[in-house]
Order: structure tokens, then sequence, then C-alpha cells
């Protein structure tokens, strides 16, 4: 164990909670130069409690931005172990997660350190402390409401790992993106099959010609597939609308046709009252 490594990634932004789990459990298998690591994914599940596709596409992500390199394997009962190294150059070119030092610059009267006790009435003074006291204690975290975090980054990481994995960039900020277009009001299915539309006609591109996933989102460029979506839909229903009223017209003039017509599509055509269950029956049918 290196509390050297421990720390280095603790003080830094790997993206989200599960990605900081899995690197936190790496480093505490490191030794003092990031080397060292053998430990199967599903040991590696087993401690995190974190699911097998979750760490097996973290350490894919991991290896494929360098913050990881396999160096080896290590025969074991079940065939080998990958060991892995965690690149330190990686790890502290990432965010860090303390926050920046605020210069409030010099005042001509210095700030009290405490709240002023405002004007007396009767020689009666006011409130020793103001209503919006800055340092304000908030309530901590519900379980539901940490029940709908998770729930909503689980689905920002599923529409995030659609898109073409060589071209995410800056996953903290693709994740923010994606959870403010579901906040407001994009259903997240709808902007997965957004990301895959995407990355189907983006396949077979040169790299340079597919847009970084942090720039994607910030353009919402997921707009163009969503009106593609819609119009496909509107055509669906127009198509079905017809459908229907060509099945009407049949059983209305009892067309030799009607025998093709399934009891499923005589039982919707009755529920949306386009049809009666006589011409149904009289049309040869069941109704």
């Amino acid at each position: 164990m290196s509390w050297r490594i421990a720390n280095e990634c603790a003080e830094r932004r790997f993206g989200s909670a599960a990605r900081k789990q899995i690197i936190m459990f790496l480093a505490d298998k490191a030794s003092d130069d990031g080397s060292g690591i053998w430990c199967s994914k599903g040991t590696i599940q087993r401690h995190t409690e974190l699911s097998e596709s979750t760490v097996k596409r973290t350490i894919i992500d991991f290896l494929r931005e360098g913050i990881l390199n396999e160096t080896g394997r290590r025969h074991c009962k079940n065939g080998y172990t990958v060991i892995y190294r965690i690149v330190l150059e990686r790890v502290a070119a990432l965010e860090p997660t303390a926050e920046p030092d605020i210069e409030a610059g010099v005042t001509v009267n210095p700030v009290q350190s405490e709240p002023g006790t405002g004007s007396t009435v009767n020689g009666v003074r006011g409130s020793r402390w103001t209503p919006n006291h800055p340092k304000t204690i908030h309530k901590p975290p519900t379980r539901r409401r940490e029940a709908a975090e998770e729930v909503e980054d689980v689905e920002s990481e599923k529409i995030l790992a659609a898109y073409p994995g060589d071209r995410v960039r800056d996953r903290r900020t693709s994740l923010r993106l994606i959870a403010a277009a579901v906040k407001a009001g994009v259903k997240p299915d709808d902007l997965l099959q957004a990301v895959k539309a995407y990355a189907k006609e983006s396949d077979g591109y040169t790299r340079s010609k597919v847009c970084f996933s942090d720039n994607w989102f910030k353009m919402r460029r997921w707009e163009k597939g969503l009106a593609q979506m819609q119009a496909d839909r509107v055509k669906a229903r127009e198509a079905e609308v017809k459908g229907r009223a060509s099945l009407t017209e049949w059983i209305h003039e009892r067309h030799p046709l009607c025998r093709h017509i399934t009891n499923r599509q005589v039982e919707d055509l009755i529920a949306s009252k386009l049809v009666t269950p006589e011409q149904v029956r009289a049309a040869g049918l069941q109704a």
C-alpha cells in the first residue's frame, strides 16, 4: 500500500463516484511509483460492490485515457491476472478537488469579525446575528436525494458510454451537460438514441472529423438527432392512421382482403370505435 499514491488520487477529480472508488482501490494496492498492482476485475468488483460491467468499462476507460498502463501478467490458477501501473503524471494533470483560494483584496475599513448590532431604539440594540448569516449549516442530503443523484449518474454514464470512445473528453463536463439536458426535459432514452445515431453516422470517419464529447453536448448537437426521431415518429403515426383507415374501409365494404386482418387489428379497430362488432362479423371476421 502507498499513502503517496492514495493521497495523490484522493486529491484529483476522476469524473464520477464509481471511477473514484475504483482508482482508490487500485491506489491501495500500488507501490510508491504506482506500479505492482495486480488484482482481477472480479476482486475489484467484490471489494467496491460495483457492477462487473462498471468495473470493466472503467478499467478500459482508464487504459484509454492513460491513467493506467498494463505492465505485465501474473499467472494464477484461472490463467493470468493483468499487472497495472497508475501513471502519476496523468493523475497529476487532472483537476484538483481542492477549491481555489479567493483573494478578497485590501479594504479601507477591515471587515468586522461579527455582524453589527444595528441601531438602537430606546436604548435597546438590535439583533446580534443577521438572519442570513454567511455560515449557514446545510442539512445533509436525504437518502431519497442521494438515490436520485445515483440514478441520474448511472443514466448519464450510460449515455456517455454510447459516444465514440476515442473522442470522449472531459468526462466530468460531459456528464454535467448530459444531466443538465435531462433536467431540462430531454428524455434519457431519446438522448441515448441521439448519441447512438451520431456514433453510427460518424462510424468510419477519421478521428479529426468526430467532435469531442464535451463540445458535442455543449453545442447541443443532439438536437439534430431528436428532431429526426420526432419526424420519424410523426411519419409512423401517419402511417398507422393510414393503415387503420384502409382496414376500416375493407371491413365496411366486406372486401376479400379482410381475411388478412389479424385478431389484434380487429380489437384495435373496435377499441378505436372505427368499426362495430356487427360490422366485423358481417365482414366474416370474429369480433
